[in-house]
C-alpha cells in the first residue's frame, strides 16, 4: 500500500466544525465513522453521537476486530473497503474512533481520495469543544489541549516534511526547528493565564464559603442529564444583581439531547430548605479521555474538585454494562484529586420499567451505594434528593447567642440570618435571643460579633 500520496486538507481542530464564521451552523459535512476493536465487537453509537454533535453526518460506518496494525491502524483489506465506502457515500471525512497514531493517519489518508480527511477520536472532541468554548476560560483550557496534542506530533511532522511528503501535514504549516519551542512556550503562556484564573476563582470560592454558602458540584458522564437536573433544583435568581460578585452565576442552564452542551461551567443558587447551597455544572466526562486532555481541563475540574459535596449523576436508563463503565470512568477521573463526599443520582427513572430501578440498584452496589433516584425531566425524587444533599453537606453546628437590643445588635441579628439557619428568635428584657445552626465558621465569626457587643453575650 502507498503512502506518499496527496494531503490529507486538515486545517487544525477546530476549523471543520461545520460551522460559519459567526458560529453558526452550517450544511452538515457528510462522514464516515469507523473503529478497531482488540476483540469483541465494535460499537459506534458513541463515535456517531459526537460525529453529529461536532456538526457532522455521519453517512456509513465501518468496523473491525483484529490486533492494531503499526502501519494503518486496521487491516490493508479494511482500509480498501473504507477507501470504497467513503467513494460510494460520497463522504469528504472519515472518523476513526481511535487514538491514530501521526503516520497511520499519514498512511490512510494516503489511501483515500485526495481531499478527504482523516481525524481520530481525541482531535473529533477537540471540534467539539472548540464550538462550545465561549468564555475565555474555556477557550484557553481547548487551546491549551490542542496544542498538547500537537505537540508529540510535531517530530512525525519534521520526518515527512525532510522527505518532502506533504508538507504543512496535520495543520501546522511547513515545519521547521522553531515548531517545537513556539508550542512549548504557547502552552507555558497559556498555563500561566489558567493559573491566573484559578486563583481568582478559588478566592470566588472561599468568599462564598464565608458568606455561608455550601458548594455543591453536578459531575458525569455527558448527557446524563446533568444540567436537566440543575434547572430542576435551581432557585430563582436574579443574575443582575448579583453579576460583579459572582460573575458565573446564569439564569439558565442548558439542557439539550447533546453531547457536551455544558463546556464551561454554570453556577445557581439551589432552592433548599435549610442550608444557603450553590450548584455548579460542569463539562461532562467520556470515556477513555487520555491524561493531557484531562488535565488540560483541570481549571474547570476545580469546580468539582473543591467542592463540599459531589452530585454524581448516572443515566439509569442506559444498561447496566454501560452504567458501570460511565460509573467507573467517572470515578477515574474524581478518585486522585476530589476532596467532597460523593452522592450518587440515578436519572431519567421515568423511563425504567417497574423493577428494573431495583435490580440495577443491586447490581451496581459496590460502585453506586445507596444512590438516589430521580426524574430531573418529571421532577419525581428531586424532594428526597434536596434532603440528601442537606444531610450528606458538611455537618452545622448549633449555638445561641443572647444580645443587647441595639443597632448593633440588629446588625448582628439580620447578618445571622442571611448565613445561618435560625430556629429561634424571642425578645425580653431589652435582649434578643437567637438559636441557629450554620457552618463552624459562620457560628465562630457571629460569636465573635457577638463579644464585642456584650463580653458576656454568649450562653
Amino acid at each position: 500500500m502507498r503512502s506518499d500520496a496527496g494531503g490529507t486538507g486538515r486545517t487544525g481542530p477546530t476549523d471543520r466544525s461545520g460551522r460559519g464564521a459567526d458560529g453558526e451552523a452550517t450544511d452538515d459535512r457528510p462522514a464516515v465513522v469507523a473503529k478497531r476493536v482488540d476483540a469483541g465487537d465494535a460499537d459506534l453509537s458513541e463515535i456517531t453521537r459526537l460525529a453529529e454533535a461536532a456538526g457532522y453526518e455521519v453517512v456509513g460506518g465501518l468496523t473491525q476486530t483484529r490486533t492494531e496494525d503499526a502501519a494503518f491502524m486496521f487491516g490493508e483489506g479494511k482500509v480498501a473497503e473504507l477507501r470504497d465506502l467513503v467513494r460510494e457515500r460520497d463522504a469528504d471525512c472519515v472518523v476513526i474512533d481511535n487514538d491514530v497514531g501521526p503516520y497511520q493517519t499519514f498512511n490512510i489518508g494516503g489511501e483515500l481520495p485526495e481531499g478527504v480527511e482523516v481525524i481520530d477520536r481525541f482531535t473529533l472532541i477537540l471540534e467539539i469543544f472548540g464550538q462550545r468554548a465561549n468564555t475565555r476560560k474555556a477557550q484557553l483550557q481547548v487551546e491549551l489541549a490542542e496544542l498538547r496534542y500537537e505537540l508529540p506530533r510535531a517530530e512525525a511532522k519534521a520526518s515527512l516534511a525532510k522527505r518532502d511528503e506533504r508538507p504543512g501535514f496535520m495543520g501546522l504549516g511547513e515545519y521547521d526547528e522553531s515548531v517545537e519551542r513556539d508550542i512549548k512556550r504557547q502552552i507555558s503562556e497559556i498555563q500561566d493565564e489558567l493559573e491566573s484564573i484559578a486563583e481568582k476563582e478559588q478566592a470566588r470560592r472561599e468568599q462564598r464559603r464565608d458568606s455561608g454558602f455550601d458548594l455543591v458540584a453536578l459531575a458525569g458522564y455527558t448527557n446524563a442529564g446533568k444540567s436537566t437536573l440543575m434547572r430542576r433544583l435551581a432557585a430563582e435568581l436574579d443574575v443582575d444583581e448579583n453579576e460583579d460578585r459572582h460573575p458565573d452565576l446564569a439564569t439558565t442552564a442548558e439542557s439539550e439531547d447533546m453531547l457536551f452542551t455544558t463546556l464551561g461551567t454554570t453556577t445557581r443558587r439551589a432552592e433548599m430548605e435549610k442550608r444557603d447551597v450553590l450548584l455548579t455544572d460542569t463539562v461532562g466526562f467520556i470515556a477513555d479521555l487520555p491524561h493531557w486532555l484531562v488535565e488540560s481541563f483541570e481549571s474547570t475540574l476545580d469546580s468539582v474538585y473543591r467542592a463540599d459535596l459531589v452530585l454524581l449523576v448516572v443515566d439509569a436508563s442506559e444498561p447496566v454494562p454501560e452504567m458501570r463503565e460511565k460509573l467507573v470512568t467517572s470515578h477515574d477521573t474524581l478518585y486522585e484529586r476530589n476532596e467532597a463526599p460523593i452522592v450518587t443520582v440515578f436519572n431519567k427513572v421515568d423511563r425504567l420499567d417497574p423493577g428494573e430501578l431495583a435490580d440495577k440498584r443491586a447490581a451496581l452496589s459496590g460502585l453506586a451505594p445507596d444512590p438516589v433516584a430521580v426524574s430531573a425531566r418529571t421532577g419525581a425524587g428531586v424532594a428526597e434528593l434536596r434532603d440528601r444533599v442537606e444531610a450528606e453537606l458538611p455537618e452545622w453546628e448549633r449555638e445561641r447567642l443572647m444580645l443587647p437590643v441595639s443597632d448593633d445588635a440588629m446588625s448582628l441579628v439580620s447578618w445571622i440570618h442571611d448565613h445561618a439557619h435560625v430556629d429561634e428568635e424571642t425578645y425580653a428584657d431589652e435582649h434578643v435571643t437567637l438559636a441557629f445552626e450554620a457552618k463552624p465558621s459562620i457560628v465562630s465569626r457571629a460569636r465573635s460579633k457577638a463579644s464585642e457587643l456584650a463580653p458576656a453575650s454568649s450562653t
